[in-house]
């Protein structure tokens, strides 16, 4: 997930589609407008199969409409086949985590999905962005870009959660939590 337009590219709010991004351009391929479906998407092959990848061309706050209507175009049949990959105030800086189901913790992104899918079953790959400092208003804090030493971790966190996604198709959600969870 992620908002639209350069103003928020690599922003902290976007981690989720750079991620997303990162893991269509390991298979070669470049997420294209898909008429209808509010969502920029591409067919990826993975180790562990052929998969369709997708960033909401959405604000953050309506995300749900994307991915219902992408849910149906792709034919998931149990959201438990759909991961979506986010950032997250609650995680330090740089942690990825991986998690089936949940309440949204405040995040509109999620909350869009939930109200729209109607089932918090879905995976979700977790980027940690930390808490605002001081008294910064989360909504400054989470569209901001992010300085260039906090810049560097949290490229390597896009890096992890293009992984964790690869190995959810490949080995399956357990075994991306069992390393994912346990590598930092």
């Amino acid at each position: 997930m992620g908002n639209p337009g350069r103003e928020y590219e690599h922003t902290r709010h976007n981690v989720g589609a750079d991620a997303v991004r990162l893991l269509a351009a390991r298979s070669g391929q470049k997420l294209e407008l898909e008429k209808g479906l509010r969502a920029e998407m591409a067919a990826c092959t993975l180790p562990g199969g052929s998969v369709a990848v997708a960033v909401p061309t959405t604000y953050m706050n309506d995300s749900g409409l994307a991915v219902v209507a992408l849910v149906r175009r792709c034919g998931i049949d149990a959201v438990s086949r759909l991961v979506v990959v986010h950032d997250e105030l609650d995680l330090p800086t740089g942690r990825v985590k991986v998690k089936v189901g949940g309440g949204t913790a405040g995040h509109r992104g999620l909350g869009s999905i939930h109200a729209h899918l109607h089932d918090p079953g879905y995976v979700r790959v977790r980027i940690g962005i930390g808490k605002p400092p001081g008294r910064q208003p989360g909504a400054e804090y989470v569209l901001r870009r992010p300085g260039r030493s906090e810049q560097a971790v949290l490229a390597v966190a896009v890096d992890q959660a293009a992984d964790a996604v690869a190995t959810i198709v490949d080995a399956g959600v357990e075994v991306a939590m069992n390393q994912v969870n346990a590598a930092s």
